[in-house]
This record gives C-alpha cells, structure tokens and sequence, in this order.
C-alpha cells in the first residue's frame, strides 16, 4: 500500500516523498506426536504480527525501514517474545551504499543448511532449521562496483540466542539459563567487524567473507539444574559459490572457524530441475547436498541430505519440499521435514511443515528432541 503525506508537520512534509505500510499476522497450531520427555504438552498455539512500515525521499535514494515482530505461544513463555528485525536507513550515493540501524543480512547459497551465515544471531525458538534470526545492530557501507561488490560491517552489540523454556519443546533435558557467560570482558558490548566479497564470474556467483567476533554459536556448560550458555570468540574465513549450468544448480559453502574449537565444515551438492515432468507445468527440482564437518559432536559431521521440491506453477504458487537429512556413520540418526504452502486469494495464504526425528542413540546430538515429531499448520494473513 502506498501514500503520499499530506497532512504532517512541514519539515517532514518537505522531504519524505512516499512512505507505505505493509505485513503479516499468522495463526499457528503445532502438534507433537508424543508427549514431551518432560511432560510438555502436545498442543501448541502461536499468533505472528510482524508489520513493515517504510519511508523514502531523495527520489528513492534514502529510506527508512521499520519491521518490529511479536509471537504469542500458549506453551512456552520464552517462545513469546518481541523482536525489532529492522530499523534501517539507507542512503545511496552514486555506487555506495550507507546503511545504519537494526537489520538482518544473509549468505548462503546450499538449501540444507547456511554455514557461512554469520552476521544474525539464530532466533533459535522461531523454527528448528534455523532460517529464522534475530535483528543485528550494524553499520554497512558497501561499495558496488564493476569488479564485484564489497560489504564492510560494524555490529557493535551482540545478541543472545533464544531458547525454549523449560514447558517448550525441542529444548535440552536441562533448560538453557538467562545468565550466559562470555570470553570477552566486553560481554554482549564487544564490536564486531566482518568484510565480503561478492560477484559474478561468468556462470559463478562467488562470495568470500571474513567475521572476527563474538561467536553466534553458544558453547554449554552444564549445571546441576540447567545449561548455561558460553560465548567465545572467533575468527571465520569462508565462501560460498554457485553455478548455474541450464537446468543444474552446482553449490559450496565452507569455512574455517578459529575459536575454543578450531574446526571446518563443508557443505556441497546440486539441485536438478525437471521442467514439465508428466506432461503438466510442474517443475520438479531434485537436491543432494554432502555435510561435513571436523567436530566429533556436530549434528552434520557426515551427513547426506536428499530433496525434491515440487513447483506447481499454478496461479496460488503451490509448492513443496520434501528432504531427509541422514547421518552417513549412523543409520539411526536422521532428520526429515515436509514444507508446503499455496496462496489462497491476495491477502490470505496457508502453510503446513512436518518434522521428524529419528535418533535412538545415547551420544546423538538429536537425542533430546527424538520425541519432538511435530506437524504446523498456519493460516497467514498479508496486508
């Protein structure tokens, strides 16, 4: 929805040209297919309001961007929470972009897992493949050129990731504490900084990055009643390449973290689409991407992980995705999901996921959810 101002004090009516307010309220139900190991209900209901309200002048090149969100959950109160994911201006001049405030920034190219997504904190009660993140305070310039792009960050606040409580699921058999621990002295005031380098060569898309910084990942230290979460420092070196080759998708991210655990981690593969298949307008994308990783615990060690994702093309965009994520040392840890959604008119769209896990061994990372199979559905309003 867009307006004009008319009607507001002078010295904002003189320069903001357009402004427009748009967004999402979702009603969503999870169902778990067991009672929870320590006694959770099965049931959980949530509501998402998540408004973006935006403003520009200069002819477009400055902008103003507010994007607050709020979850309420009948099970768990750590799972309500309120988060600001943006409060960003923009400034462009010529081929440079000036932006200051809260925001989110993603990299990654693979469909299982983003190892070299680094700037967000994972909002680790949002969802279970970590997709969803917390806002991160930054400055970024970024200089667009000829020869690629270059991003410089600032983040000069850290964010702790979000945990379920102890009446959630998919938690620890302890609960995860308030009171984290960090290496700096700094604590959650420690100024990081990260560079990128992004561009396109021919038919690759290539990126490399470097983060010195608070570690996103907690490490554990484990108490007599709950967890406690410790913060390292770290410094990582990664990349991120694709290939687009006609119908095939060819995929890498890796890095190489020095932290309290020095370690590298791989994850590559390819997507596949068949267009048309079955004489219909369905385009059906088949994905297989590797997982390594050099630390012994690591829920991708050695993993395979195998998807199809259906597109129908129909007018409401229907697709969906089906993947398994198999342990290669262990046939008794894997992970599985189902993701569908279609739209049903202009402001209303449905989404369902399903979640699995099978992981029946003592020292599997997976242990302590392998009674968290769950099914979501959700009705999602857009304005």
């Amino acid at each position: 929805m867009i307006y004009r101002f008319s009607a507001l004090p002078l010295f904002l009516a003189a320069s903001v040209e357009a402004a427009g307010i748009s967004g999402q309220i979702n009603l969503e139900q999870r169902q778990f297919l067991h009672p929870g190991l320590e006694g959770q209900d099965k049931s959980q209901t949530s509501v998402v309001i998540e408004p973006e309200w935006y403003t520009e002048w200069q002819d477009g090149d400055a902008r103003l961007t507010i994007q607050p969100f709020y979850r309420w959950d009948s099970m768990d109160d750590e799972r309500t929470h309120f988060d600001l994911r943006e409060f960003m201006y923009l400034q462009l001049i010529d081929d440079y972009e000036l932006r200051m405030g809260v925001g989110k920034v993603f990299w990654g190219v693979t469909e299982s897992i983003h190892l070299v997504d680094v700037i967000n904190q994972t909002d680790n009660v949002e969802s279970v493949d970590g997709e969803q993140k917390l806002g991160q305070p930054m400055i970024n310039v970024a200089a667009v050129k000829d020869w690629g792009t270059v991003n410089a960050f600032i983040l000069p606040y850290f964010r702790e990731r979000t945990f379920a409580g102890k009446d959630g699921r998919l938690r620890p058999p302890l609960p995860v504490n308030d009171d984290a621990l960090y290496e700096s002295s700094a604590e959650q005031e420690h100024i990081d900084w990260s560079l990128r380098y992004s561009h396109y060569f021919g038919d690759w898309d290539v990126g490399a990055s470097f983060f010195q910084g608070t570690n996103r990942d907690p490490y554990f230290l484990p108490g007599r009643t709950s967890l406690t979460p410790y913060y390292a420092q770290m410094d990582q070196t990664s990349m991120d390449v694709q290939g687009i080759f006609g119908s095939w998708l060819l995929k890498l991210e890796a890095l190489y973290r020095d932290s309290l655990e020095n370690h590298s981690a791989v994850v590559t593969g390819f997507e596949y689409t068949l267009v048309g298949v079955f004489d219909t307008y369905w385009d059906l994308g088949l994905i297989a991407e590797y997982q390594y990783d050099s630390r012994s615990l690591s829920l991708n060690q050695n993993d395979l992980f195998l998807g199809t994702r259906f597109a129908l093309n129909d007018i409401d965009g229907t697709e969906i995705l089906v993947g398994i994520n198999q342990d290669l040392d262990s046939s008794q840890e894997s992970t599985g999901r189902i993701e569908a959604s279609a739209r049903i008119n202009n402001n209303w769209k449905w989404r369902a996921n399903a979640w699995w896990f099978d992981a029946s061994r003592l020292d599997s990372p997976l242990y302590f959810v392998r009674k968290d199979d769950f099914i979501e559905l959700a009705l999602e309003y857009y304005f």
